[in-house]
């Protein structure tokens, strides 16, 4: 009961605080207004692109709430996590928000990356252990030193950031994907806890159940056709919060915790959430081989992201958002459905509705349409070609 009233009192601040952020945006003309022909948003008229600034109220405003509950004590007493949390994420809203209103340069921005993810660090948000999937060489888990640890963890906060950033391309894809990831990552944790095998004062739960909130409060104002977008301010500050359950959660599941399928991959604690958050990270990693491999910088925008080829096979922005919705959803299941059920026979359904989502992408009948069209413009002297003599 005591997270759903943190769910709700993020969901109800962020909502309050959207219209209003959306208005004095428009009061003050900061204002995104639509990109060039390579620019990864899609929208085609000015928007507010603060939308970041809503969401790190609602994030505040449940943090508060939670630390003045006596069901959260033990995660607030027990240490500077809780903290480090908060300034790492202001942080890194900070940088968002300087180039939302006037465009950082990409090292300047990853420099605050940096720099918000090493304050968590500092505080001792940090991941203690790594498990091997499948015993890889005879391993299961790594212990990381004291001077690995810090350097794991920033990355893995600079990663987690980019992946929702630039997934950030259609109007309520990057919500939609951190919702469902963050109800992943808390079912994930409360399972762990009920068993035994996580601390009642980690911070991972109450910050996904937070993310979930303010997700859900955004979404109604971030949905096709948007009137609010949250720009790198809140995208960035969206990463982070689903890199904290991940650091907290997965990196502290420690030699003594032997539960069901503690090592397959699916429950090493750098590779869930390339399940959970599969679809971003997949993305952000396609993204830098693609630039590499084209001698362009990584920082430069391009429209070949996974919303935009949806897009050009024929879907429109919003099936192509309820699309990668559905995959995240499909993948989060995958990775725990194993743990509620002790049987990956369970894995099956899910197995199914992947192929049933991929045979949708390639055969909706939008697609069809934009093949014929193209096969049209291949081949002019086809009869139904508007260009063919009559």
């Amino acid at each position: 009961m005591h997270y759903a009233i943190v769910l709700f009192v993020a969901l109800a601040a962020t909502a309050t605080a959207t219209p209003l952020v959306t208005m004095f945006a428009k009061r003050f003309g900061i204002l995104k207004a639509p990109g060039p022909a390579n620019s990864r948003h899609v929208h085609t008229r000015p928007l507010p692109d603060i939308g970041g600034v809503a969401l790190f109220i609602g994030f505040l405003t449940a943090m508060i709430v939670a630390s003045q509950m006596h069901q959260f004590h033990a995660v607030f007493a027990s240490g500077s996590e809780p903290l480090g949390v908060v300034i790492g994420a202001a942080v890194m809203f900070f940088v968002g928000l300087l180039d939302d209103i006037n465009d950082v340069s990409p090292p300047a921005k990853l420099a605050g990356m940096v720099l918000a993810a090493s304050i968590m660090a500092r505080f001792g948000v940090q991941m203690f252990y790594f498990r091997v999937p499948f015993h890889f060489r005879h391993l299961d888990l790594i212990v990381l030193s004291s001077d690995i640890s810090p350097l794991v963890t920033v990355l893995w906060v600079v990663l987690m950031a980019n992946a929702i950033n630039l997934i950030d391309g259609l109007d309520g894809l990057a919500a939609g994907i951190v919702m469902i990831g963050g109800v992943a990552f808390y079912l994930f944790a409360r399972q762990l806890y009920s068993n035994g095998y996580l601390d009642g004062s980690n911070v991972g739960p109450l910050v996904a159940i937070i993310a979930v909130g303010i997700c859900l409060g955004f979404l109604p104002y971030n949905w096709s056709p948007a009137r609010i977008i949250m720009g790198d301010s809140g995208a960035l500050f969206l990463g982070l919060l689903m890199a904290v359950p991940t650091i907290t959660v997965g990196g502290r599941t420690g030699p003594d915790a032997n539960f069901f399928g503690n090592s397959y991959f699916f429950f090493a604690p750098l590779l869930i959430p390339l399940f959970i958050l599969g679809v971003p990270v997949a993305d952000t990693v396609f993204s830098f081989c693609r630039r590499i491999l084209s001698g362009r910088g990584f920082a430069q925008a391009d429209r070949k992201h996974m919303h935009h080829r949806l897009m050009e096979m024929g879907h429109g922005p919003r099936r192509a958002v309820f699309i990668l919705w559905a995959w995240t959803a499909l993948l989060s299941g995958a990775a725990l459905v194993p743990l509620y059920t002790r049987r990956f026979r369970a894995l099956l359904p899910f197995a199914g509705g992947a192929l049933l989502l991929l045979l949708y992408i390639l055969f909706h009948p939008g697609v069809r349409t934009v093949r014929a069209r193209r096969g049209q413009k291949l081949h002019p002297s086809h009869p139904s070609h508007p260009n063919q003599d009559r």
